[in-house]
């Protein structure tokens, strides 16, 4: 029988309905019956009948008309916010879905990943945060999980005291718990712990935690049974996402606070969301999935909140963003430079074999790829080939210097990324080949924390170049160009403040790079006396990539309106297919027009990584036929679209 979770005030009521004919408006009475069933004065409600009430569905939150059969607008097992007229809708209810992100489209899966704790990737990550893969866990996972959980359960049966199976946590460490007392230990660890503040962390966000706590465990050294991990499968599976404020985690002892909101979800407590549901309280969520709460065993609780899996997570997509924001930032300051009518001379290979930093000779590559014109014929190249200018401002001859260094940086950020992804940082950790538990400091958030401020230093780094150029697009004593790159200037601004928002954005920056690891505060009654404070280095790490992402935009919506003053000339082939792809979403700046539209636009193409899609080809084909003779084989050369790291793939099956 089709049944509907409808809320009402502060309780949530399941109505059966054994006829989908019938309509919203006999649903919201069904449930205000339910509602008053139990309330010694009605809730305040006289007469059913005559009770006017909004009611609306969770997911998307659309309003239903209460003439509508249910048949019509609602699905089995859907959720629906009713609020009574008179009444403010309820403080229970989140009347958003939880910080949804525009980077990724939620996609249904189609494939599993086989997950084993050694193998998983940075990529892989940001795909299962998107949702198009399942989890499973490999059988020598499932055996080395197994392993560990009899270990556990055999201290626990012989009563031997062991920090956080029969202990308490922190400043608590020497009290010994009473084995009837072991489960209540750890519900009441997760549900103090679960003291984070702020929006609630995106779906893919939140998928993306779980699935790397799933990886962690996975690894069969934290004791966790084989019951409750399978049970976070399930519920990462069915994408029930428990409500994580993105606020709270000093990254020492790991992320507690973010990490226990994701176990006070799977226990059946707290918020959820899902696609289906919206948000609703995760008891309900977890049923109309048809999943139980998760039960803690001895040290489970601990299991789930001890590790360092909310700065790692983002620190994946961070890093995942920052790789592709610096492979289109060359494109688009090549483009720039061919605006500005400069010289290629810089980018002579001989010259960066002398300096034979990997990123430097890459990005130096990409630009001669892109500009060649022994390859790439450019009549703009070709109209100043005699001019008198020797050399170029330090914006566009040092590009490969300054965008080299931002991508060594992230080579060496992936690695140390991808190592955490696949380290175990809980405490204590479980050797069931040694039959012993040993205390650590695995959790210890330093090295993602260290690693992220870095990289939203260096990656600023290609903002800030930005929007030098962008100043010299706009600035008609710096270029050939129209002031603000329109005409009837004074009538029309053009990009005036399109540059003032990057100028803007590139300060911001400026502060949000201070590096958040440098500072510690004492915790936990001065046992936790040195902390990484890593979750605000991820958090404003992101930060510093959105606005880079948004200052180079900018920066290529205005080479593409500088194009326009240079025709009939053309660029190199390459060039012109980024111009074009820009084109397909945005049309030339005739007159002054609303322009936010226009940058998100392109942010969009960036996000999507189009613009490095179109180029890539050229790139590539570049590569494999020009290999100049005089240029050396750096022994730590690699190539950036490469993973840093060369650890074995996981399944996709």
């Amino acid at each position: 029988m089709p049944r509907f979770t409808v809320h009402i005030r502060d309780e949530w009521l399941a109505v059966p309905c054994r006829d989908t004919s019938n309509t919203i408006q006999w649903l919201g009475q069904e449930a205000l019956k339910r509602y008053i069933k139990n309330k010694p004065d009605n809730g305040g409600i006289t007469a059913v009948k005559d009770t006017r009430f909004v009611a609306r569905r969770c997911q998307g939150l659309g309003l239903l008309d209460a003439d509508d059969t249910i048949d019509d607008v609602l699905e089995d097992n859907d959720f629906v916010e009713l609020a009574i007229e008179g009444d403010t809708m309820s403080p229970d209810f989140i009347p958003c879905e939880p910080g949804v992100s525009h980077l990724y489209p939620y996609t249904r899966w189609k494939f599993y990943i086989s997950l084993d704790g050694n193998s998983l990737m940075s990529t892989d990550l940001i795909n299962l945060g998107r949702g198009l893969y399942k989890i499973k866990l490999t059988p020598e996972a499932e055996r080395k999980v197994v392993q560990s959980r009899e270990l556990l359960d055999t201290i626990v049966k012989e009563n031997k005291v062991v920090y956080g199976i029969t202990t308490g946590f922190g400043k608590f460490a020497r009290t010994v718990i009473p084995v009837s007392k072991l489960k209540e230990l750890q519900e009441n660890l997760v549900r103090s712990h679960s003291a984070g503040v702020g929006n609630p962390l995106s779906p893919e966000r939140t998928r993306m935690l779980l699935a790397l706590r799933i990886n962690v465990l996975a690894k069969g050294h934290s004791g966790v049974s084989l019951e409750t991990l399978q049970a976070m499968i399930q519920a990462f599976n069915a994408s029930c996402l428990s409500f994580v404020p993105e606020k709270g985690t000093v990254g020492a002892s790991g992320d507690l606070a973010p990490l226990s909101h994701l176990a006070l979800g799977l226990m059946g407590e707290g918020k959820m969301w899902s696609p289906t549901s919206g948000w609703a309280d995760a008891k309900y969520v977890l049923e109309a999935h048809g999943l139980k709460p998760i039960s803690l065993k001895p040290k489970e609780g601990l299991a789930l909140i001890n590790g360092t899996q909310m700065i790692t997570s983002l620190g994946a997509e961070a890093v995942e963003r920052a790789q592709a924001i610096a492979q289109q930032a060359d494109i688009i300051a090549a483009l720039t430079l061919e605006v500005l009518k400069g010289t290629t001379k810089a980018f002579d290979s001989d010259i960066h074999a002398l300096r034979p930093h990997p990123g430097q000779i890459e990005v130096a590559q990409r630009f001669r790829s892109l500009l060649d014109s022994d390859h790439h014929p450019s009549q703009i190249a070709e109209s100043h080939r005699f001019c008198d200018r020797v050399q170029d401002a330090y914006t566009m001859r040092c590009c490969p210097q300054v965008h080299g260094i931002a991508n060594d940086t992230i080579a060496f950020v992936q690695n140390i990324i991808n190592t955490e992804i696949n380290s175990a940082t809980d405490n204590p950790m479980v050797f069931a080949e040694r039959g012993e538990t040993i205390s650590g400091g695995n959790f210890h958030g330093e090295y993602p924390a260290k690693a992220l401020d870095f990289l939203a230093i260096a990656v600023h780094e290609l903002a800030s170049i930005s929007e030098r150029r962008i100043e010299r697009l706009c600035n008609p004593s710096l270029s050939e160009l129209p002031a603000f790159l329109v005409n009837e200037g004074g009538l029309n601004s053009g990009f005036m403040i399109a540059h003032c928002t990057a100028a803007a954005l590139v300060s911001e920056n400026k502060v949000l790079c201070h590096p958040s690891s440098v500072d510690s505060l004492s915790t936990s009654a001065a046992t936790e006396d040195h902390v990484s404070m890593g979750g605000w280095a991820a958090r404003k790490a992101l930060r510093v990539i959105e606005h880079v992402e948004q200052v180079l935009a900018i920066e290529l919506l205005a080479a593409c309106q500088g194009i326009e003053f240079l025709r009939p000339l053309r660029t190199t082939t390459p060039l012109e297919k980024v111009y074009e792809l820009v084109r397909s979403v945005v049309k030339p700046w005739m007159k002054d027009r609303f322009m936010s539209p226009d940058i998100e636009a392109v942010h969009r193409l960036l996000l999507d990584q189009k613009v490095w899609n179109v180029a890539k080809p050229y790139i590539d084909k570049y590569q494999t036929e020009y290999i100049p003779e005089s240029r050396p084989v750096s022994p730590t050369a690699f190539s950036l679209d490469s993973p840093a790291s060369p650890r074995k793939r996981v399944r996709h099956e």
